[in-house]
């Protein structure tokens, strides 16, 4: 590890999941440039700056490993390319490092492509290192699985497990001089905890500092939803240039306290009320947010106001880390069949309803999901009790949405033909049919010992 700095860190997130839009990391490069050159002018030479892309959910790394099945060289973010190629030269000539998870299911092979990006942009090439040990899908894991899971595994054609790891192989990957660093299923606020632990030198164990830190990428992790994309409810919260939202940065001190903030001249806020609601977002406990790097702790947290769209974080506090990891284990789950139609007009609801009692008729090897997408969706239920319960409105343009699962392709087709053959078959007016037919997977988690997940990083060769 690098000796103890007592400089500034800034860090700025350019994405939030996969998926995310791929013009956010300019304006963040471009104010992490700004800032850290304030920053050394006014008498902080070492202060540095990240760039940081969150690209992974709870179900992405199975996709992805079905996307490497496919390819041997797939598997990582398919939207690495678009975000980094047009910020890749600013970030390694003004020295912003980039950490990311967009490695997904495959980091080497994303390492690789990062390193035909920046040959093909005619740029040194970069000193790029590949995080391992999060993969647990391999035959040498399963006995490991298996002791968690029991019969949950049996007979279960496994598609993918990984550990959520922490930040300690993203430091290590810094102090060997990497100014990049791809990674798979790191915990989403390693991020920003590994490159606080490289920057100021902290130990591992150092609870306070790593649980400050933690929260610093728990802002971060999720992209615009801090600067106001999660929070806007027009005429109640309101957030201004919401079609050019930014994306957050923070600038970090030497006890891991922060202010955060947003890229320069971008849309959106940041306020005491943002910070708030991603402070407690996905959060079970607020004293005790457990990660693989620390168990943080908010329960003290103040959160005030020190200028426009800069907000600064105190009082967090970090206890000692589980002694387990968490692991996802992603299953092969049959085939999930979908099928929507629109019905518009008097009595639209009604004939929505009938139509969805003729499919139940019609697929009785089926247990159906009824959906009436503008009357009863977001409330109805698999079973289809409530919506059994619930008294036929008067709504006017109603799409009815019907899906179920099987085993069996051919019985899932099934569901995809009988919403079709409702455009004649009845009931009337009946338009806009859409089918879909996916393969589906199943997800269930365990905890395995820390110790027997072997973690660490390889420093890529140059071609």
């Amino acid at each position: 590890m690098q000796p103890a700095r007592t400089s500034s860190l800034l860090i700025g997130c350019a994405a939030g999941f996969s998926g995310d839009r791929v013009d956010a990391a300019g304006p963040v490069v471009d104010s992490l440039v700004a800032r850290l050159q304030a920053l050394r002018a006014a008498g902080q030479p070492d202060a540095a700056a990240f760039l940081i892309f969150e690209c992974l959910a709870e179900r992405t790394l199975a996709l992805a490993q079905l996307r490497r099945r496919a390819d041997p060289e797939s598997g990582y973010e398919p939207l690495l390319d678009p975000m980094l190629r047009p910020v890749l030269a600013r970030c390694l000539a003004h020295g912003i490092a980039i950490v990311s998870n967009f490695g997904a299911a495959n980091p080497p092979a994303a390492a690789r492509h990062i390193q035909r990006m920046a040959q093909e942009l005619g740029l040194p090439a970069p000193r790029i290192a590949v995080v391992h040990g999060d993969d647990l899908s391999g035959p040498e894991h399963r006995a490991l699985l298996q002791a968690q899971l029991g019969a949950g595994m049996d007979g279960k054609p496994l598609v993918s497990a990984n550990a959520y790891i922490g930040a300690e192989p993203i430091a290590a990957a810094l102090a060997a001089g990497a100014q990049i660093v791809v990674a798979g299923r790191v915990a989403d606020p390693a991020l920003a905890v590994g490159p606080a632990l490289f920057h100021f030198g902290w130990c591992a164990d150092d609870w306070p500092r790593l649980g400050r830190a933690t929260m610093v990428g728990h802002l971060l992790e999720c992209g615009a939803q801090v600067c106001g994309g999660y929070f806007a409810d027009p005429g109640f919260k309101d957030v201004p240039e919401l079609h050019r939202v930014g994306y957050p940065i923070a600038e970090m001190d030497a006890e891991g306290d922060c202010v955060i903030g947003k890229a320069d001249g971008s849309g959106g806020l940041v306020s005491v009320a943002t910070v708030k609601e991603q402070l407690l977002y996905e959060l079970h406990d607020p004293a005790a947010y457990l990660t693989p790097d620390v168990t943080a702790d908010i329960s003290q947290a103040e959160v005030h106001a020190v200028g426009l769209d800069r907000v600064a974080l105190r009082g967090v506090q970090g206890h000692a880390r589980p002694e387990h990891l968490k692991v996802n284990v992603c299953f092969e789950g049959g085939w999930l069949a979908e099928g929507e139609i629109s019905y518009a007009g008097a009595r639209a609801e009604a004939r929505a309803r009938l139509a969805a009692e003729v499919l139940r008729q019609r697929l009785p090897g089926l247990q159906l999901r009824i959906d009436l997408i503008g009357a009863l969706s977001v409330l109805a239920d698999d079973t289809g009790r409530l919506l059994a319960a619930t008294p036929a409105g008067d709504g006017r343009d109603v799409r009815l949405r019907v899906a179920a699962t099987h085993a069996d392709k051919a019985e899932a087709q099934r569901l995809g033909q009988e919403v079709t053959a409702l455009y004649t078959c009845g009931p009337a007016g009946g338009g806009g049919v859409r089918t879909t037919l996916t393969p589906r997977l199943n997800t269930l988690s365990c905890l395995v010992p820390r110790d027997a997940v072997s973690l660490g990083f390889t420093l890529l060769e140059a071609l």
